[in-house]
């Protein structure tokens, strides 16, 4: 099958802040933080039985970890993000010739990638064979407006997507379920509410219900998925949870040094005599239709 890396014109938390090494933080959220979510994206590629049928497109795909997984098991994956070191990375990861232990899982394999910038059909007038399944991994309703974002990247993704495909949405758990919340409210404490709109809130039981709806979509069913995050020691942690943009609110309103510090502070409950940390987390998704 044939992967194919697109880019997408919206801000999201895989773009670093001002003073923030783009290149260093795609890759720690490439070799850190991304592996956190593989429980949560077998689980759906699992439920939607996605297979050699399956042509995929892949909304704010990340450095391509959900796309390698899909391709693996046979599908076409298309893949879009706005952060152009993320697409690099998933670049490296789609290749044929991927090497190294940023690109691809031991075992893992992809055919005939072929990688551009623009939605297929978009800038040629053809319309492309339509996608059987949409996929928005990265958490909707951590970050106040995201959900909004992610509508305005629905309505410009349903149109190339074939009548009854599937359209997955995911977020964070209920908050006493997921250790990180925890940690998670540096980010606010930190942020100015009234200069930084984009701070992490909690996420709500409705959010990805809410988004669907508002997509003229019509949900199909839902699930919980067990994501625990572990890391090697407190450093590690720092940068992948730097890494997903949850803190670049708390980042600009303070600076990164503080942000640092009350981090690593945060995380010491979670920290373990080996000096590992582990935090258990519940991510949820919401399966809907295109009518």
């Amino acid at each position: 099958m044939t992967p194919t890396l697109v880019r997408e014109h919206l801000s999201h938390p895989g773009s670093a802040p001002p003073g923030v090494n783009p290149c260093a933080r795609a890759r720690d959220w490439s070799e850190i933080q991304e592996r956190m979510l593989v429980p949560l994206y077998a689980a759906v590629h699992e439920r939607i039985e996605v297979g050699p049928a399956t042509r995929l497109l892949g909304l704010r795909c990340g450095s391509g970890l959900a796309l390698l997984m899909a391709s693996s098991r046979g599908a076409a994956v298309t893949g879009v993000d706005s952060c152009r070191e993320l697409l690099a990375l998933a670049r490296e990861r789609l290749s044929p010739d991927a090497r190294g232990a940023h690109a691809r899982p031991a075992g893992a394999t992809v055919a005939g990638a072929r990688l551009v910038e623009d939605l297929p059909g978009v800038t040629a007038g053809a319309r492309p064979p339509a996608y059987t399944l949409v996929t928005v991994f990265e958490p909707i309703g951590c970050l106040a407006g995201d959900s909004e974002g992610v509508g305005s990247l629905l309505a410009g993704a349903l149109p190339l997507a074939a009548r009854g495909a599937a359209v997955v949405l995911t977020g964070w758990g209920p908050p006493e379920r997921c250790a990180t919340s925890s940690v998670l409210r540096v980010a606010t404490k930190l942020a100015d509410p009234l200069r930084s709109p984009g701070s992490w809130r909690p996420a709500r039981r409705d959010d990805l219900e809410e988004v669907a709806q508002r997509a003229g979509l019509k949900p199909d069913g839902s699930g919980r998925v067990a994501c625990p995050f572990g890391y090697a020691d407190a450093a590690s942690a720092v940068r992948g949870l730097l890494s997903t943009g949850l803190f670049d609110a708390a980042i600009a309103a303070t600076d990164g040094k503080q942000v640092d510090k009350e981090l690593t502070e945060a995380l010491h409950p979670y920290r373990r005599a080996d000096g590992t940390v582990w935090m258990p987390n519940v991510f949820r998704y919401l399966v809907a239709r295109v009518p």
